[in-house]
């Protein structure tokens, strides 16, 4: 586990050293999934999803050395979804064979980004950071625990039937969920923390 979140340096500031190769390595986990999700929510096939999450990252990686956290300009997530926009939007512009490559699609793009934001990268980075953080901490405990966890708090079957199949007492199956779920709830705030900086300085 990384340093203490109240001493631990921004992720999105981390990026501005490109010699952070583990800033860069936990950006890209996260991100990456995170933005290619948006562009296939936007009609773009796997393929061409692939591409224009990459290049956003890409993009990203030239640019983030001139961003810096204020509340006036939004968060990094909000710029972020910015990029993506314009190179979804660039993307239907050079290929006008697409499918996408409508009137109509591109007006939808074009409509004011904090209506899509809100309804579409959010839902996807709070899935995403979920998804990342159980990931980050699941190597810290035993599979009886985690089972114990996820299999109550994530696929909602009663603690006495896992219990039952986990060889374990129903008080130890709350006791393990009770345990992975404030390691889980720590982890979420750091990343969110570090990933949105200026929401918390503003």
């Amino acid at each position: 586990m990384d340093g203490a979140p109240e001493t631990r340096a921004s992720l999105i500031l981390r990026l501005h050293n490109r010699a952070d190769l583990d800033a860069w390595q936990e950006f890209t986990e996260i991100y990456y999934p995170l933005v290619f999700r948006l562009v296939r929510s936007k009609g773009f096939q796997h393929s061409d999803a692939l591409d224009v999450a990459q290049e956003v990252l890409l993009r990203v990686a030239g640019a983030v050395e001139r961003w810096e956290p204020d509340p006036e300009k939004g968060t990094f997530r909000g710029w972020l979804f910015r990029i993506a926009r314009n190179l979804m939007i660039d993307f239907l512009h050079r290929d006008q064979r697409s499918p996408l490559a409508s009137a109509d699609h591109l007006v939808e793009l074009q409509v004011d980004p904090s209506t899509l934001e809100s309804q579409t990268f959010d839902l996807e980075f709070q899935r995403q950071v979920f998804a990342w953080a159980a990931k980050r901490i699941r190597p810290s405990f035993q599979e009886a625990t985690w089972q114990a966890f996820w299999r109550t708090a994530v696929g909602e079957e009663s603690a006495a039937t896992v219990a039952d199949q986990l060889g374990m007492s129903v008080g130890a199956v709350y006791i393990a969920r009770t345990r992975v779920m404030q390691k889980l709830r720590s982890e979420v705030q750091r990343l969110i923390r570090d990933a949105e900086l200026n929401e918390v300085s503003s």
